[in-house]
């Protein structure tokens, strides 16, 4: 991607007019995304994304920059301008890079490239007529097919010189449900860090059926009631209201400032004693997965909360040195156009002892919440806000009639602290997470669980 002698040389360049620490990102992407709507190809993109971004410290501070120029003339004027926001000069700058091997945890077997585009888009087309003919209250479908192989080149002045290859599949189908001009949205888009493999595990027409199943589902659905009960929340993409409710209050991006409600925690009960919360970049080809973060640090599981008790926050390279820690492998960025921060990667709570029918049978009344949406959550508060894509209510210890227009809203730590059941079910759902650095593959995850007091927001007022 560039010689060592390149990266050598632009690096001495970055420390010779000032800085502690300067780092080079190399990256070289190709990616395909094909989308599909009413059975027709809207739009199909294949292209290469190649770019380099150069960062440099100064004790606490830190500049980016970045270039698609690759001429080592350019590069070195870029580093040079970039260095300019630090103070100290610095002189006779030798370098020692030595590069590492890593392993590879994460083994690819059909390169998506290698497939002709036909086949991509054959299985957009029976994901598509599965969801279509579903029902004939199914309006309208979109399917997209995405893959991607990004091969990164990470060099620092400690010595450090990495290079990794990240490929990534992911299949989606949305569906619109229609009846007495209301309009409700079924989702399901399983990833995975994966090549054209991937479809040896995921059945196309199963992605379609179940988005028009929560579609038809919820249009069918009565108005949610609203006020305070116990809330089950489902497996696989119930975890996103762990991911952002609690996780991104627990990333360094925002500890380090004192800026989350879970700055200064570490050792405290913050959860549940039943609450374990882990997040781990090594799972073998998972979404969230990769080598090594975006600074060349191995990824590695990282226990964040065991027993209800803090045990470690998500941590990157400039942020551990504001708080003294070392980095947890959790800089990420989305592209050579982003300077790293701490970030998830594969974040899910652990399994506990209840069944699924032990949670439910346990609750007399309260709302199931099978799938949820979007959502929006403050870090600093922890404050959230979370759309149920598709939920029920629990009556009598049984999951009874669905319901549509829930809303879930509270705080993150509050959350945790009413977790009183914690299912045996784990399951991961795939999503796309935006913050400082750009939208990243992150998985979220968690077995059932159960809140035993949340607010709940609906149409139909409280019951």
């Amino acid at each position: 991607m560039l010689s060592q002698r390149v990266i050598e040389n632009v690096l001495c360049a970055a420390l010779s007019t000032g800085g502690d620490f300067a780092e080079i990102f190399v990256e070289d992407r190709y990616s395909t995304d094909i989308k599909l709507v009413g059975g027709f190809i809207e739009n199909s993109i294949s292209g290469r994304d190649y770019g380099i971004g150069i960062r440099v410290f100064n004790g606490f501070n830190s500049a980016y920059g970045y270039t698609n120029d690759a001429r080592e003339e350019n590069l070195i004027k870029v580093a040079k301008e970039v260095a300019l926001a630090a103070k100290e000069k610095k002189d006779n700058v030798v370098l020692n890079l030595m590069k590492s091997d890593i392993q590879n945890m994460h083994p690819i077997k059909l390169m998506p490239n290698t497939v002709d585009k036909k086949r991509k888009v054959e299985l957009l087309k029976i994901g598509y007529e599965r969801a279509k003919g579903y029902d004939e209250l199914i309006t309208q479908v979109t399917a997209n097919y995405f893959d991607e192989e990004q091969n990164v080149l990470i060099a620092n002045t400690e010595g450090l010189l990495v290079e990794d290859k990240r490929v990534r599949t992911r299949y989606r189908v949305q569906s619109v449900a229609s009846k007495d001009g209301e309009m409700q949205v079924g989702f399901y888009g399983p990833g995975g860090a994966m090549g054209f493999e991937f479809f040896e595990k995921v059945d196309v027409e199963e992605v379609g059926k179940e988005a028009s199943r929560i579609a038809k589902t919820m249009i069918l659905a009565d108005p949610c009631p609203s006020g305070v009960m116990p809330v089950v929340i489902h497996n696989e993409f119930g975890g996103v209201l762990f991911h952002e409710a609690c996780g991104h209050s627990l990333e360094a991006t925002f500890v380090a400032k004192g800026t989350s409600v879970f700055s200064n925690k570490l050792g405290q009960q913050i959860a549940s004693p039943l609450v374990t919360a882990i997040d781990d970049g090594t799972l073998p080809n998972e979404w969230g997965s990769t080598n090594v973060d975006d600074e060349g640090t191995p990824t590695q599981r990282n226990v964040l909360i065991e027993n209800g008790i803090l045990k470690s926050y998500l941590i990157d390279k400039l942020n551990g040195r504001r708080m003294g820690m070392e980095s947890t492998g959790s800089g990420r960025r989305q592209s050579y156009k982003f300077a790293p921060t701490s970030r998830m990667n594969n974040t899910f709570i652990a399994n506990g002892n209840s069944s699924l029918e032990e949670i439910i049978g346990n609750t007399e009344k309260g709302l199931f919440a099978k799938k949820l949406g979007g959502g929006s959550v403050n870090p600093a508060t922890g404050d959230f806000n979370f759309a149920v894509m598709e939920g029920y209510l629990i009556e009598n210890g049984k999951i009874t009639k669905p319901v549509r227009g829930a809303t879930l809203i509270g705080t993150g730590a509050k959350v945790l602290e009413n977790i009183d059941m914690v299912g045996n079910n784990q399951s991961f759902g795939q999503g796309m997470c935006g913050s400082l650095s750009g939208s990243i593959p992150a998985n979220v995850g968690q077995p059932t669980i159960r809140v035993k007091a949340l607010t709940v927001g609906g149409r139909k007022g409280e019951e």
